[in-house]
């Protein structure tokens, strides 16, 4: 892909107060350049910044109807009412769903959860589980990270009965559901300082609080942080304000104690003795939870993440595992015949987004596929499938695009949607599929920015090799966890060359295993460019080139530092980027 690369050097004022921070903090004046971008001006900033802690997290009787939850949730408990937790078959949903059951069932066991059939039911809150809660007695349901459009299935509900608490964070309607009590910080009437909480996250504010209003030692709940991490990494959702709080706790437990199906999940993934990071959730532990709900049930996950034995727990993660192979080989071949069809498109160059429909694709899969298309194309893409007599899909969107403004703008063709500024779901009936397709792609071509149609690399700041220092990277470090928002910092340098030993490696030989030198230094940078070997031939010449990239631990040589690089250019076309070093 060629990248552009998006480089502003910081102005003579950013520099001075960049030095004066470092003066105050000991670290390095560029580093202190990152925390000015993230907003941060002092040293009692950068503190809490660097080191968050729990006793800061908002006080959860700020959100919006939670002393009305509290409350319904300790009269159930009094009159020993049986309660439902039921969730989304997502990461997000069935962390949450774990974290509020495993809670509560330290205190109470008349207690069940449920997760919706992807395939019989669909997202959200369904009529069949609103039979089943009958059922079964159930008499409150506690519903976590889905229910804020579920109006006729929670009427429904009340109609026999039962009494519902939602705990979500997509956007609503505006017409809310009749529960008792609606916990989600995107309600137009919330005032909680901080609206970009995981489902998983306001089922935990929602059970701290119950643990405040209950005398309950905090550390019964905070234990089960890890789950929220994981819901945090996976949902894709700001990595700042209380959600840093959140995953960096969440981080610390995952790596030193974690849950027994959490732990049977790392083993399965080959994290084992290994620091587990916000990146390893994305790609390897949040995706073989996913596949449970993708591939066959999400119950599945939940039994997993709440599971006490180590020996089941690796059973039921290997099993997982092998949804996760079989989700693999879905992706796969689904994202090939996708990409097919839209080279087939006669005017993709004049487009500005992407709707496929194929009613025999598998409708688990066709989200990693809309992220796919969106990654290649660099445009908001949309796949569908069909169920019954609808066509459903997912919705995926490129850097500062609000996918779901733009599926709101065609609510009257939908039947169902829902989500937030990059992801969303949706249904309509298979005949409204090509006005949706025309008015999703006007919309698309009126709102969309030029700089959000094509793939762009933001570089935080020019480097030498010998700014990389052990300190350096020790401080960097304490940026971690990163995610959106607060973006893991992509450096640039220039005029570097092959030191003679570079190669290219990888089964298929599609990787560049490189050692690199600079001229302001002496230090031979090792370096790994995935996927880009095509740059050798031009590498070997021993001219220059510039270099964009991601300061790692070697994970072979624990301690070592290497640059993950991002994108290579021969040094003549940086695109007018000057050596900005000498201004330091």
């Amino acid at each position: 892909m060629n990248y552009k690369w998006n480089y502003q050097p910081p102005t003579q004022e950013q520099r001075e107060a960049a030095r004066t921070l470092a003066k105050e903090i000991g670290i390095s004046p560029i580093l202190c350049r990152l925390l000015q971008e993230r907003g941060i001006r002092t040293a009692d900033e950068a503190k809490n910044y660097f080191r968050p802690q729990l006793a800061d997290l908002h006080d959860p009787f700020l959100m919006r109807d939670m002393e009305k939850a509290v409350e319904r949730l300790n009269v159930a408990l009094g009159r020993k009412e049986r309660i439902l937790v039921y969730g989304d078959y997502d990461v997000d949903g069935t962390t949450a769903v774990a974290l509020v059951y495993k809670f509560l069932q330290q205190f109470y066991s008349n207690i069940d959860y449920y997760i919706p059939d992807r395939y019989n039911e669909g997202y959200g809150v369904s009529t069949k589980g609103v039979d089943y809660a009958a059922a079964t007695g159930v008499q409150l349901v506690i519903v976590l990270d889905c229910g804020i459009k579920a109006v006729e299935e929670i009427a429904y509900a009340r109609e026999k009965g039962i009494d519902f608490i939602i705990c979500d964070h997509h956007v609503p309607d505006e017409e809310l559901p009749p529960a008792v009590a609606i916990l989600n910080p995107k309600r137009t009437d919330s005032t909680y300082p901080y609206e970009h909480l995981s489902g998983c996250g306001v089922g935990f504010k929602f059970m701290q609080a119950f643990a405040l209003s209950n005398n309950i030692e905090i550390h019964q709940l905070t234990q089960l942080l890890d789950l929220v991490a994981v819901s945090i990494a996976s949902d894709i959702v700001p990595i700042l304000g209380e959600n840093r709080i959140l995953a960096y706790h969440g981080l610390r437990q995952l790596n030193s104690n974690p849950s027994v199906g959490l732990k049977a999940i790392i083993d399965v993934c080959g994290l084992t003795d290994r620091e587990i990071n916000m990146s390893d959730i994305v790609f390897k532990i949040g995706p073989r939870i996913n596949a449970s709900g993708r591939i066959q049930n999400g119950k599945e996950a939940v039994d997993l993440l709440i599971e006490k034995d180590f020996k089941m727990a690796l059973a039921k993660s290997t099993l997982i595992n092998q949804y996760n192979e079989t989700r693999k080989d879905l992706d796969k071949s689904m994202t090939e015949e996708a990409n097919r069809i839209v080279e087939r498109v006669a005017d993709l160059s004049e487009r500005r987004s992407i709707v496929l429909f194929n009613e025999d694709w598998h409708k688990g899969v066709i989200g990693i596929v809309a992220s796919r298309l969106t990654e290649i194309y660099y445009r908001p893409a949309v796949v569908l499938t069909r169920t019954d007599n609808l066509a459903t899909g997912s919705a995926r969107s490129v850097s500062g695009f609000d996918v779901y403004k733009a599926i709101e703008h065609c609510r009257d063709l939908l039947e169902n949607f829902g989500g937030h500024t990059y992801a969303a779901g949706l249904s309509m009936k298979v005949e409204n599929v090509p006005e949706f397709t025309r008015r999703f792609e006007e919309y698309v071509t009126n709102h969309i920015l030029p700089e959000q149609t094509s793939a762009t690399i933001d570089i935080d700041a020019q480097l030498d090799f010998r700014d990389i220092t052990p300190k350096f990277f020790f401080d960097l470090k304490k940026f971690n966890p990163f995610g959106p928002d607060n973006h893991k910092p992509v450096f640039c340098t220039l005029g570097v060359y092959d030191y003679g030993t570079s190669k290219v490696v990888g089964r298929d030989q599609e990787h560049i295993k490189l050692e690199l030198v600079d001229n302001k230094s002496n230090n031979v940078m090792n370096g790994i460019a995935f996927g880009q070997s095509s740059q050798a031939r031009y590498i070997k010449t021993k001219q220059s080139f510039n270099i964009c990239y991601t300061i790692e631990e070697n994970t072979h040589k624990r301690g070592d530092i290497q640059l993950q690089i991002e994108d290579i250019k021969p040094s003549r076309t940086h695109g007018g980027m000057k050596n900005e070093k000498n201004e330091e």
